[in-house]
């Protein structure tokens, strides 16, 4: 007789994951998914025993009773029951309620185990299967400390912000903490004054080769170019110079290849490389971890793409070892690159990296979305560079003097480099950069130059930039705010509530978000404060080791945090209706006056009827400037798509005005136009006249001087 299969289900997060994994497993094997979470706390109330032991109060998800039961039937037919959720604190806690909402099902106790895997191709697979272990209850404990310290600090301060703000506002511990960052950047941006410097550049030959050398010093000291005078003033003094040679220095550089990616480093490359959100990072990551169909088979292209460590497993050395010596003989070094791992890294997963470095991203390309493509080749070039050589590069610098003028010793410098060995550089298409730059001619010391023309520029200093996906992702690293698999989410959330706004990949604080920072910061100050967020991350990570108790950690929290909550209730004066301002506008419903008021998507006019009458309308920002027109502009949005926002006039289709700067109540003293909001790196924030045949600009330094 033969023998019988053991018969065995495995449920997975996602069907995709699913999908891929099922191909490799034989006879027996069933893959199902339970969609995420499917047991979590209730969203209409608390559910925290926060009078006693601080436990959770848990149910199924609404709307995921139906996968459950599923799930259940399906595991009362096997031998055994396999629980594969992601190998983070979130995937763990999806296995934990799953197995006992699996046991309470009824009947014998079921054969239920655990099997992790930081990649989903055939051998992973097949050695996660063979050894099952149990659940890891420490990590269990430290989502649910998190997800209760979400819940209280969520439900006690949205409440709070109802109360003294306006109704349908949230707030979070984490994301309050993003917000409070991006606000203070707006401010610092906001106080910047930039200051004008000239630079002045030679034009120099030597024989019949030209290059361009810099003014680095006058008479040993860095340059005083603060204006256009001082700048011609300079020329005038070096008109009678003498250009001659002062050193010739060669200086050799070693360029050391990046460590593979983390979470966090390859949200911050795709964002810079291809504007990339962190979320949309994530999405493709995902997909390329779950699996992609290569003809007749299906592959998990990366690994585990939330992780914080740059380890690589020794397997995954020796493959891409091999790879490079094959490929790129001359950039294999003696033995593998080691990287350090970050402080304050959990090191439970790999780097992300590709799962099969023989699969070359023009392979793959025809498999691959556009999107797909450029990420996978990212991973690929990183991993694959991080195990070579370093690249070596020879820079040459010149300092010329130039002497005998009226304006005292000047001194100008050029340099070139260029690339001696390519080392690690050869395997990068996608992530290549220029290390060379154009050669200067040979040159000796005491060789004299002829300079055709000197050329001035006008510069301002740059202020402190706006946060973008990359750079805020990058702080959350440095301080310690959040985990891998938070960053996305973070970001998202603070976009979704309008606290914050993208233009341009810059994160912008609405109005709305400034006011909420506000309050919060102002009552809240050391919840707010990044130190002590870092500070409950780090306490996370103990509940996760199995070093502090996680009912012991809540409870420390809590009772300060319900105190200050209490009293901030009592305290707090009520900005509601501050921001609401009477207008001229009448309402053309019923003829009642509109006040322009602050909503969760900006501003906006409302009768003054409501709730009878519940008009609205976009608010008027100016006049439009078209002649015989009298229409009002008005912010729009494209009706199909995720369209630039931009500013048309109330009387379209009739007037076609169109423009993407914003417009201001300030009208243009030469020409009468309005003025609109613009910015540069240069000024900073300034106002230009709309006209395009006016020059007229206002910048902020200007309001400042004349205040």
């Amino acid at each position: 007789m033969a023998k019988k299969h053991k018969s065995v289900l495995l449920i997975v997060e996602s069907p995709a994951k699913g999908k891929t994994i099922e191909k490799y497993l034989g006879k027996g094997y069933t893959v199902a998914a339970s969609m995420g979470h499917l047991i979590d706390l209730p969203k209409s109330r608390l559910a925290i025993d926060v009078d006693g032991s601080f436990e959770p109060e848990y149910i199924t998800v609404r709307g995921k009773a139906k996968i459950l039961k599923e799930l259940k039937q399906k595991a009362k037919k096997v031998d055994q029951v396999l629980l594969a959720s992601d190998n983070d604190r979130e995937g763990e806690a999806i296995s934990f309620h799953l197995r006992n909402a699996l046991q309470n099902g009824g009947g014998a106790p079921l054969d239920i185990q655990r099997i992790t895997f930081n990649e989903i191709t055939p051998k992973a697979i097949r050695d996660a299967v063979a050894s099952p272990t149990e659940i890891d209850q420490s990590k269990v404990n430290a989502q649910k400390a998190r997800r209760i310290l979400d819940r209280i600090v969520g439900y006690s301060l949205s409440p709070l912000l109802w109360k003294k703000v306006k109704n349908g506002l949230s707030a979070g511990r984490v994301q309050s903490v993003a917000l409070r960052l991006i606000c203070e950047r707006e401010k610092e941006l906001e106080a910047f004054l930039p200051e004008e410097y000239w630079t002045i550049e030679a034009e120099l030959h030597h024989g019949k080769s030209g290059f361009r050398a810099l003014l680095a010093a006058v008479d040993g000291q860095k340059p005083a170019l603060g204006n256009e005078g001082e700048a011609m003033a300079r020329i005038e003094a070096l008109k009678e110079a003498v250009y001659t040679v002062r050193e010739v220095k060669a200086t050799d550089r070693l360029i050391r290849p990046r460590p593979p990616f983390t979470t966090s480093t390859l949200q911050q490359t795709a964002a810079n490389r291809f504007g990339f959100t962190a979320r949309k990072t994530m999405q493709i990551a995902q997909s390329l971890y779950e699996g992609v169909n290569i003809g007749s088979e299906r592959l998990g292209l990366i690994t585990y793409m939330r992780t914080d460590s740059t380890r690589v497993a020794e397997s995954a050395l020796q493959d891409v070892r091999a790879y490079i010596g094959e490929a790129f003989p001359a950039g294999l070094p003696a033995e593998a690159n080691r990287y350090a791992t970050g402080k304050g890294a959990q090191d439970a997963h790999e780097a992300v990296r590709p799962t099969f470095v023989t699969r070359t991203p023009a392979e793959l390309k025809k498999v691959l979305s556009s999107d797909e493509y450029r990420l996978y080749a990212m991973i690929w070039e990183r991993f694959v560079s991080s195990q070579m050589n370093p690249a070596k590069t020879l820079t040459t610098t010149v300092d010329i003097a130039a002497s005998g003028g009226s304006g005292g010793e000047c001194l100008f410098r050029a340099s070139s480099t260029k690339v001696v060995e390519k080392g690690f550089q050869q395997a990068l298409t996608v992530l290549a950069s220029k290390e060379g730059t154009k050669a200067l001619p040979a040159m000796e010391p005491g060789d004299t130059l002829t300079c055709a023309k000197l050329h001035p520029e006008q510069h301002f200093t740059s202020g402190p930039a706006r946060f973008t996906d990359a750079t805020i992702v990058k702080t959350f690293e440095e301080l310690g705010i959040g985990r891998p698999s938070t960053y996305a989410p973070i970001i998202s959330v603070l976009l979704d509530r309008y606290y914050v706004v993208r233009k341009a990949r810059q994160l912008i604080p609405t109005v709305l978000g400034k006011i909420i920072n506000d309050l919060l910061t102002r009552s809240f100050p050391e919840l707010l404060d990044p130190n002590f967020t870092a500070a409950m991350e780090a306490k996370l990570d103990e509940v996760e080791e199995g070093r502090v108790d996680w009912q012991t950690m809540i409870r420390e929290f809590y009772g300060p945090f319900r105190t200050l909550v209490s009293s901030v209730h009592d305290t707090l004066e009520s900005v509601k209706g501050v921001m609401d301002e009477k207008t001229d506008v009448t309402c053309d419903a019923c003829g009642r006056p509109m006040v322009k008021k602050l909503g969760r998507y900006g501003f906006f006019l409302a009768c003054t009827g409501f709730p009878e009458c519940k008009n609205t309308k976009s608010v008027p920002l100016a006049p439009c400037p078209l002649p015989d027109c009298g229409g009002q502009i008005v912010a729009r949005k494209r009706k199909k798509g995720r369209g630039r926002e931009f500013y048309g006039c109330t009387n379209y289709p009739t007037c076609q005005f169109v423009t993407y700067f914003k417009p201001t109540d300030a009208r243009c003293p030469k020409c009468g136009y309005f003025l609109v909001e613009k910015e540069d790196k240069q000024r900073g924030t300034y106002k230009s006249c709309i006209n395009p045949t006016c020059d007229y600009l206002h910048t902020k330094e200007a309001d400042d001087q004349s205040a």
